[in-house]
């Protein structure tokens, strides 16, 4: 019989001790598409539904994320795997405490949105494509990303240099350029009321 090392999670008070208290069932929902695709407008969006509801909600987006945990990769496809796990352990960590989680990362391959999907686990992932065309991303383009990277200024850009694979069976697909943020909001909520 192998000893476990771990004893102290046999301690820990469990998911559904946490889901009882705070009366809600803990979520991953990944947001992925392009640059610009909106994204994290829509998950603000969501956030303040669930808020209103009373649902306790939290966004891990690239600015909170690149800012503090991941501040020391960078954008190499070895550091972009590695943000995407960590993304997926932070995030498991949120689901498992009841937490509706929104994850909005472009995370191009769907071998990276995979190895996130095994890490929180298959029953609480729920993949959303924000399939804006990147011609409504461009011209959306407040950093000016997009034009860096067609004068080669930008290496490795998702969508011009890098490509981008889209989810073959999201749980939900989203194009912000046809439907209003409310519409997008209204969707993903939803969605997760369903859960």
């Amino acid at each position: 019989m192998a000893e476990n090392i771990y004893p102290i999670y046999d301690k820990m008070m469990t998911r559904q001790d946490k889901e009882q208290l705070l009366q809600q069932k803990g979520v991953m929902v990944w947001f992925t598409g392009l640059s610009g695709s909106g994204k994290s407008t829509v998950a603000m969006g969501v956030e303040r539904e669930l808020h209103r509801r009373g649902i306790l909600c939290r966004i891990l987006d690239g600015d909170n994320i690149r800012a503090g945990i991941n501040s020391n990769l960078g954008f190499s496809e070895e550091d972009r795997r590695e943000n995407i796990r960590r993304i997926a352990e932070i995030g498991k960590l949120f689901v498992d405490t009841g937490i509706v989680t929104l994850a909005c990362f472009v995370s191009p391959t769907r071998d990276i949105r995979d190895m996130a999907r095994q890490i929180i686990g298959q029953e609480d992932f729920r993949e959303v494509f924000v399939s804006t065309p990147i011609e409504e991303c461009e011209r959306r383009d407040v950093k000016g990303l997009y034009a860096r990277a067609r004068r080669g200024e930008v290496k490795d850009f998702t969508g011009i240099s890098a490509p981008f694979e889209a989810p073959e069976n999201p749980a939900l697909s989203i194009d912000t350029s046809r439907l209003s943020l409310q519409e997008s909001v209204e969707k993903v909520v939803e969605m997760i009321a369903n859960n």
